[in-house]
């Protein structure tokens, strides 16, 4: 088995979160007038992101009528910045094996109860096939961090993904590389390069995370994602782990870490994700910091109004109920139909056995188990259209480019008829019937609204060639 290669900091590395300075701030905050709070609303509303010191002001507000303000605000902003539309993605277990002991981890290497496996680029192809039957077509792949799991065996499995069938996107989720690592992950073509830091707090990350291991190292995690920038890759996704230490300190990691990215890159994350800390097998954790769902709401209201731009993500960890209140004013991207266990999506065979062994892989408990057409079928209830579009990643609008288009608004020209004709082809080939019904409505529904008659003719010339003469991937 080969070593992983030693670590080699950047030089231009930086430790931009300053323990100390955000707990003064925090503290500094607290109880800030109305006035004050109002005009930081205001400002969020006019789509400018929040400073940290600002929205820490946020975050010190208790009084329970503003911060009704900020959820209405957030609604209002998430509404003019995305429109209606959520996008749906799988997640892709490739190997557990790791060399971290993460505290909080299924997955960490004391675990003895684990079951050890990687999936072999055959099962990948049929884990894919299994995905696309019921009508995904964007994942992303997770990676424990392994000898075995280097980038030539990353980039081979993200082919084998796009290789298997119709999948049109495959985001990665995976430790930090160094730059060589990175270009060879960018030659396989991925979307999103997904690092969280887990906790922004320094004694925090050295208490969960075993000094003698990789992920041990804090600034080799924090400086990941510009290494990241530096090979190529201008899509990035941070997120941290809500319940290893306090959560309004966590949400001014997750934007000094978006501010550092335009200071540094002229970009801002593509995307934030906000999981709480889960039960695991063979894992005890410490409860003091765990975040209720009050405390969840309003971190999710708060990040939105902070970081206009950016995309939000809420996985299956959290309870169908928590999800669905939080598509209203936050998330824009969602999970379904989610099997975490390492080959889950496929794997046939005795009921009992198969649910132990997905229990004994998995690396955290789930608490949305819908089915991606339940999901579907929820979504377009609550008047959202279901999208599972990829076009920008293939047509290069990332990074700085993607900043262009969204900022000003455009996205939306762009974002909604992709996501019509993507839900249509959804619809066509995948949806149950009763979903269906409830989908051709809601087309009707979103075509009848677009303003632009250019726009609304092509719309409507691509969903008869969707319905009519089998044309699929179609987009703009």
């Amino acid at each position: 088995m080969s070593k992983l290669p030693a670590l080699e900091p950047s030089p231009t590395a930086e430790d931009f979160i300053d323990d100390a300075a955000i707990e003064a701030t925090l503290t500094r905050a607290r109880g800030a007038d109305a006035t004050w709070v109002r005009e930081l609303i205001a400002k969020a509303l006019d789509k400018q992101p929040l400073a940290p010191a600002e929205t820490a002001v946020l975050l010190g507000c208790e009084d329970k009528d503003l911060q009704q303000e900020m959820f209405a605000a957030a609604r209002q902003l998430k509404e003019t910045v995305y429109g209606n539309r959520i996008v749906l993605f799988a997640p892709l277990y490739i190997g557990n094996k790791c060399v971290n002991d993460c505290t909080y981890c299924g997955f960490r290497s004391s675990n003895d109860e684990a079951i050890r496996r990687e999936l072999e680029q055959a099962q990948i192809a049929q884990q894919v096939q299994a995905l696309e039957a019921k009508g995904h077509k964007r994942l992303i792949v997770v990676f424990g961090e392994h000898p075995d799991y280097d980038p030539h065996f990353m980039a081979d499995s993200i082919r084998s993904v796009y290789g298997a069938g119709d999948i049109r996107r495959v985001n990665v989720n995976a430790a930090p590389l160094d730059v060589a690592g990175y270009k060879i992950v960018k030659e396989a073509k991925i979307g999103t390069f997904q690092i969280f830091q887990e906790t922004y707090h320094h004694q925090t990350y050295a208490q969960v995370h075993n000094p003698r291991t990789r992920k041990g190292d804090y600034m080799w995690r924090l400086d990941g994602l510009s290494r990241a920038f530096e090979a190529g890759i201008d899509d990035m996704g941070i997120g941290a782990l809500f319940g290893l230490y306090d959560w309004k300190f966590e949400v001014m990691g997750l934007v000094s870490h978006a501010a550092y990215f335009m200071k540094r890159h002229g970009v801002g994350p593509h995307t934030i994700s906000f999981p709480r800390l889960k039960p695991a097998q063979g894992v005890n954790f410490d409860p003091k910091w765990l975040v209720k769902d009050e405390e969840f709401l309003r971190l999710v209201a708060i990040l939105r109004l902070s970081v206009p731009y950016t995309g939000m993500i809420c996985t299956a960890r959290e309870p169908a109920h928590i999800r669905d209140t939080v598509l209203s004013f936050g998330v824009s991207q969602i999970d379904a139909g989610t099997n975490i266990a390492l080959g889950g999506y496929a794997e046939q065979g005795d009921a009992t056995v198969v649910e132990q062994k997905k229990l004994d892989s998995a690396q955290f408990a789930l608490g949305d188990t819908r089915s991606l057409d339940e999901m579907v079928g929820k979504l377009v209830d609550q008047g959202y259209i279901p999208s599972f579009c990829t076009s920008c990643y293939r047509q290069g609008r990332t990074g700085e480019v993607f900043m262009e288009y969204a900022i000003p608004g455009f996205i939306q020209k762009l974002c909604t008829p992709n996501a019509i004709t993507t839900f249509q082809e959804y619809l066509c080939d995948h949806a149950s019937p009763a979903v269906r019904v409830q989908g051709e409505a809601k087309i009707a529904d979103e075509v009848a609204k677009i303003a632009d008659p250019g726009v609304k003719k092509v719309v409507q010339e691509r969903l008869h060639q969707i319905r009519h003469q089998g044309k699929r991937d179609l987009y703009l």
